[in-house]
């Protein structure tokens, strides 16, 4: 039987391992060529050996994500290697968790190197790939898939670092999409909710998350997320384009992003003394939002 991916090539970042190496098993399961990247090579070889072994396709990449000129050589390896480039998932990140009052300029610098710039620097590389193919005249096919957080969506005590950088990624995947559906390239962004290297630090999400013993549906199994990516990748998702989803178990969502209300118009300007007025009236008529994690 015929993967949905037969025929594409993605690059999946951050792929040694968690859910970035479930993304490129799941890819190559699927008939995709993948290209591995992680600065661990070595766990990123171990992920490509065993597509290999399996029958799939697969390449190491070790470049550095957040370094542009770097990472320009993932997209020219899928080329070199595969012949084209269809897919980039950006996946890699790192945690440095602290509550805001005592966060450092480093932590924070880290958080948005990685996770902001991490989203933007092979994905500028693969559009403008994508859009030159599209001035020659040529069909292109092009996937952004980007990894925000409910901490994005929804904020998270001990993670403003996080938080703002994972809700920069669902606006970036807004922008992306508006501005790059002429050339055939969709983007969109997903929320996941499963079983990594990350969560199984913290002792409490690590015993909530645990795979069953009793051979059970698997929840937080990361392949969950997995397929949902490989649908978004494969040509069948070519109308997909500004979504920002949330995916757990068996459940995937859409996710509302910001919206305006009807809000308070006079039709004339408001004194600072009569603000209150307007304020009370807004504040009833509000929809409440999720609240933060940890509140």
């Amino acid at each position: 039987m015929t993967g949905i991916l037969e025929g594409r090539v993605a690059i999946v970042t951050g792929a040694g391992g968690g859910l970035g190496a479930a993304h490129a098993r799941v890819f190559a399961a699927e008939g995709c060529a993948v290209i591995v990247n992680d600065i661990n090579t070595d766990a990123a070889q171990a992920v490509v050996d065993e597509i290999t072994a399996a029958g799939g396709k697969a390449e190491v990449n070790s470049s550095d994500i957040t370094h542009y000129d770097d990472s320009l050589n993932a997209v020219k390896q899928a080329i070199a290697s595969f012949g084209d480039l269809h897919i980039v998932l950006n996946n890699a990140g790192v945690n440095r968790d602290r509550m805001f009052a005592s966060m450092t300029e480093a932590e924070w610098d880290t958080i948005m190197s990685v996770h902001l710039k991490g989203h933007f620097c092979i994905s500028s590389h693969a559009v403008h790939y994508w859009r030159g193919q599209s001035k020659e005249g040529k069909p292109v096919d092009g996937r952004i898939i980007n990894t925000t957080s409910g901490a994005g969506l929804q904020g998270s005590i001990g993670q403003s670092n996080y938080a703002s950088a994972k809700a920069g990624i669902a606006a970036l995947t807004l922008n992306q999409a508006a501005e790059l559906g002429r050339y055939g390239i969709t983007a969109n962004a997903v929320a996941p909710s499963a079983r990594t290297g990350m969560t199984s630090a913290v002792p409490e999400m690590a015993e909530r998350m645990k795979k069953p013993e009793d051979g059970s549906f698997d929840h937080f199994a990361p392949e969950n997320v997995s397929n949902l990516l490989a649908w978004l990748g494969s040509a069948e998702a070519a109308h997909v384009s500004g979504r920002v989803f949330e995916a757990e178990g068996g459940r995937i969502c859409l996710c509302d992003g910001w919206r305006t209300t009807e809000g308070v118009d006079r039709g004339a300007q408001w004194a600072p003394a009569e603000i209150g007025t307007a304020m009370r009236e807004l504040l009833e008529q509000e929809v409440p939002a999720q609240k933060v994690w940890g509140s």
